[in-house]
């Protein structure tokens, strides 16, 4: 099946009242996995790629190739979107279209919001032409290298009006606001901002997007779902996982030499673990949906 955009995706599942998982890839192994979890779960799927692994991976047209090349090696029939995931700026979120990706996000998020909305809206209307999706930022979800708590994450939430402005001027396809989820392990209980979630969703008519989808509780999952978040993102979690199955094999077989000894068992731990995150996220089962 070729590559699709997040659009119908997330649209129908914000009707079906499930998300869909953004898991992002890390080399082949890990592009495997989330693959043949996403046809075994019978679920859409997203494959992102962070900016700061496209040179890791051999570059933009490197990894859509993979890509396009596993959908056919695996027998694919699920829906896929190939996302670029905190595009930095216009002239990547270009080269990543340009590569084949179906969908890009644009972060913007550390500017002004006019200025936002300028470079929003200048990838918006380029994406559209190519019939591929964009995904933006408001609000300003922090990570393991800005050293805040979860109680300092709050004072970054996305403003509803300045949401509603974004969306209306932009045309973009979601919306990721900033409600108190942070990038990497958490270090405190984390505080999301439901009702805002809520209101946003209802003002703005976007799906929304949570990032910082590892290391939070079930029940606050659900409760995002049911908010109006379609798309939730993935990868500590799944690292995490990768790493302890290759500590253990190589704990039980020092005398290993040969990869595939300890990247097969990595391999399955990731399998595993993204088919138990689509079960949570409900969209396992979802992917025979068509929207009209």
């Amino acid at each position: 099946m070729a590559l699709v955009s997040m659009t119908a995706m997330l649209r129908t599942a914000v009707d079906g009242g499930y998300a869909v998982g953004q898991f992002n890839l890390n080399n082949l192994e890990f592009t495997q996995a989330i693959l043949r979890a996403a046809q075994a779960e019978r679920s859409p799927v997203i494959l992102g790629v962070s900016e700061a692994y496209i040179p890791y991976m051999g570059g933009l047209p490197c990894i859509a190739g993979m890509v396009n090349a596993l959908l056919e090696q695996e027998a694919v029939t699920v829906p896929v979107a190939l996302h670029l995931d905190h595009g930095t700026s216009y002239e990547v979120c270009i080269r990543a279209l340009k590569a084949g990706f179906t969908s890009v996000m644009i972060d913007a998020s550390h500017h002004p919001l006019e200025e936002n909305i300028a470079v929003t809206s200048r990838v918006t209307e380029a994406a559209h032409v190519l019939g591929a999706s964009v995904e933006s930022e408001l609000g300003r979800i922090v990570g393991r290298e800005d050293d805040l708590n979860v109680d300092e994450a709050e004072a970054a939430y996305a403003v509803p009006e300045e949401c509603v402005r974004l969306a209306r001027e932009t045309g973009i396809d979601c919306l990721a606001p900033a409600l108190g989820s942070v990038h990497g392990p958490y270090r405190g209980q984390p505080k999301l901002g439901f009702e805002r979630m809520r209101l946003i969703r209802e003002r703005t008519g976007l799906p929304l997007v949570l990032h910082g989808g590892s290391g939070l509780p079930d029940e606050e999952i659900v409760r995002a779902i049911e908010a109006g978040t379609a798309k939730i993102n993935v990868n500590t979690d799944n690292q995490a996982a990768f790493t302890a199955a290759i500590r253990a094999y190589l704990g039980e077989h020092p005398e290993t030499y040969d990869p595939r000894h300890y990247l097969i068992p990595a391999r399955e731990a990731v399998e595993a673990a993204v088919r138990a995150k689509m079960r949570l996220f409900g969209s396992s089962g979802k992917a025979e949906e068509k929207r009209t």
